[in-house]
């Protein structure tokens, strides 16, 4: 949506640039922005906690400090919040352009618009159609809905999913997402049922859901509207993610044991890979902030100079990074791939959760930001302990030891 503004759009390239909202998808925006030349003035957040912190030299700043600048500005919002922030910004005064960039998380959009009624009940009675549909297709199973297409939230759903439906009474399960990927992660584990389904129809189901409050059926996502209470606790204590899913999400004890996936598959070419003498590259992740090119490239040169084979891990029109070889294994290949290499080194995203249980040395790197509007850092809540975490700042020089 936002290369639409940006061919058709005078403002955007005129105006100086905000993004209201300090989180992921908003750094995601940014860096975008900043590739497009179109370097943002500041992000906006509500957060006293994070004002002075800079992402790439881009400043957080409280939003009233907009009105210093309120006839030269234009307003980006890539959260669910864009009806409470659009009127936040109208009741200080500013009148310069605000844009919707993305229709997030559509089933829980937050307007009492008549319009906004009008369209949401028209979509509840397809989605009400829909899982009509799924429920006489599995008419035994616990129905599962994971809304977005995250590896690691699947992965962590699979790994107290059975205990969760043993206590809701279900023998088995069936497990709703929107690709194929993430249809991938849940293969990997034995005695689940798995139905890839189209986001658009995905997002009408589970807002029935919602609203029918059906017991045969179960949104596993840590997000609100899902679990409403848990994000507020989140303001006062940190809770890693895993917990989040297991105690939050499943109301499962403390100490219930994740289930560990069994459905592995040996990579076809891994004798192609030098045995404990390669490094596993992954720089790439559709929902984590990027890390930039310099960070990779001396991570790359380090481990080259140390006698290391580097690989990348792409998918699709991905590139590998100078210097390495580019490798495409399939998810329930990708721990064959890394035990044989020895060294994985990648983002912090969902791949390092599928990986977790993996035998050999991994490396997650954290792109320094806070987790959602709380005050809480993304290594604070999202650290495996399988793994070396390692929050990449602006400074940071790496070196492998």
């Amino acid at each position: 949506m936002i290369n639409s503004y940006l061919d058709n759009e005078v403002t955007i390239r005129e105006k100086d640039i905000y993004i209201f909202g300090h989180c992921e998808a908003s750094l995601c925006l940014a860096d975008f922005l900043v590739d497009k030349n179109i370097i943002p003035k500041a992000i906006l957040d509500n957060n006293a906690q994070k004002h002075g912190f800079l992402y790439k030299n881009i400043p957080v700043i409280p939003v009233e400090d907009i009105m210093k600048n309120a006839d030269d500005a234009a307003v980006l919002i890539v959260t669910r919040f864009y009806e409470s922030m659009n009127r936040q910004l109208r009741d200080l005064g500013f009148k310069g352009p605000i844009i919707k960039l993305v229709d997030y998380n559509t089933y829980s959009e937050y307007s009492l618009s008549p319009e906004t009624i009008e369209r949401k009940t028209k979509r509840l009675n397809q989605g009400i159609e829909s899982l009509n549909i799924l429920k006489k297709e599995y008419e035994n199973e616990l129905l599962v809905f994971c809304p977005f297409n995250a590896l690691g939230d699947i992965y962590l759903c699979m790994s107290y999913l059975p205990a969760f439906a043993s206590k809701r009474g279900f023998d088995s399960t069936a497990v709703f997402v929107s690709s194929k990927a993430c249809a991938k992660v849940v293969e990997l584990f034995s005695n689940t049922k798995v139905k890839v389904i189209q986001q658009k129809e995905l997002d009408a189901t589970i807002q029935a859901v919602i609203y029918t409050e059906d017991e045969r059926c179960y949104i596993a996502h840590q997000d609100r509207p899902y679990v409403i209470n848990l994000h507020k606790a989140l303001y006062i204590k940190c809770i890693p993610l895993e917990t989040i899913y297991c105690c939050g999400v499943f109301g499962l004890p403390k100490d219930t044991k994740p289930i560990i996936p069994d459905k592995w598959e040996k990579y076809p070419l891994l004798d192609n890979i030098p045995k404990g003498e390669s490094a596993i590259i992954s720089p790439y992740a559709k929902s984590v902030t990027a890390l930039s090119n310099d960070v990779w490239k001396e991570i790359v040169s380090d481990l080259i100079s140390k006698g290391y084979t580097v690989y990348t891990n792409v998918a699709g029109d991905e590139n590998a990074l100078e210097g390495t070889i580019p490798i495409s294994p399939a998810i329930n290949e990708m721990k064959s791939v890394v035990e044989q290499a020895g060294l994985f080194i990648g983002i912090r995203s969902g791949l390092c959760d599928v990986i977790r249980t993996a035998d050999c040395r991994k490396i997650a790197l954290y792109p320094d930001y806070y987790y959602s509007d709380t005050k809480w850092k993304a290594i604070d809540m999202y650290a495996i302990d399988t793994f070396e975490n390692i929050v990449v700042e602006e400074d940071y020089k790496w070196e492998l030891n």
